[in-house]
């Protein structure tokens, strides 16, 4: 494994959490708890499609090429991964995806390939691209619909929208190109941040997403499914 990842990548991500407590005030980070226990109380985390199901297809923008790339094309290459995140805004994907990045070889040698799926316009997942030296492909899930058939997508309640507001996190424009003003409900769509690993007969062998957005899976697990292909 990457030498990148002797530290797992919970452990980065838990530091993350340790400096965000450190430096927001309890009483803000409370919206944000709150609304975390209440996804969970929704039993999303039992609607994610499991091991066994059939994956949903799609076809997607890649923000490299801006051409439309299928599930069908990239299952005929080898086993796919993958990699639902919520947007460049969130420090949790930006760690996650870098793992992922640093993982690219070892991705190969298993034969697999590997794409990161998020609600973010192109442009914006481009941004993600460049800005972080990604090489695999980004690809825009407008609305999260294709999240949604995955059973892992939801809607960000008021609370927290006024919340990501007050610190000057913009999802509707991230996700859409629109402002607070002109939001459509489907802009305040996220995925839950999840991985799914699915194998060349379309079958999902691997599934986790976490309604707590500071838990995500295990890379080494995701290498380990693969090595019992």
């Amino acid at each position: 494994m990457a030498a990148a990842l002797n530290i797992s990548l919970q452990d980065q991500l838990d530091r993350i959490t340790q400096n965000t407590r450190a430096l927001v005030q309890p009483e803000r980070l409370a919206i944000s708890e709150k609304a975390t226990e209440d996804l969970f109380n929704t039993g999303i985390e039992d609607r994610t499609l499991k091991a066994g199901a059939q994956a949903p297809a799609f076809t997607l923008e890649d923000a490299l090429t801006h051409k439309s790339v299928s599930s069908a094309d990239l299952l005929a290459l080898g086993p796919l991964v993958i990699k639902f995140f919520r947007g460049r805004w969130d420090p949790y994907c930006v760690t996650e995806l870098e793992a992922w990045r640093e993982l690219h070889t070892d991705l190969r040698r298993h034969g697999a390939i590997f794409v990161a799926i998020s609600p973010q316009t192109t442009r914006q997942n481009n941004f993600t691209l460049e800005q972080h030296g990604l090489q695999y492909p980004l690809l825009s899930d407008p609305g999260a619909t294709i999240a949604d058939k995955f059973g892992i997508a939801h809607t960000i309640p008021q609370a927290l929208r006024s919340y990501y507001q007050s610190i000057l996190i913009n999802i509707p424009f991230n996700n859409a190109g629109l402002s607070y003003h002109n939001a459509t409900e489907a802009s305040w769509r996220l995925p839950l941040p999840a991985v799914f690993v699915i194998d060349r007969t379309n079958t999902i062998v691997f599934a986790e997403g976490h309604a707590d957005f500071r838990v995500r899976p295990e890379p080494a697990d995701i290498l380990a499914t693969l090595d019992q292909r």
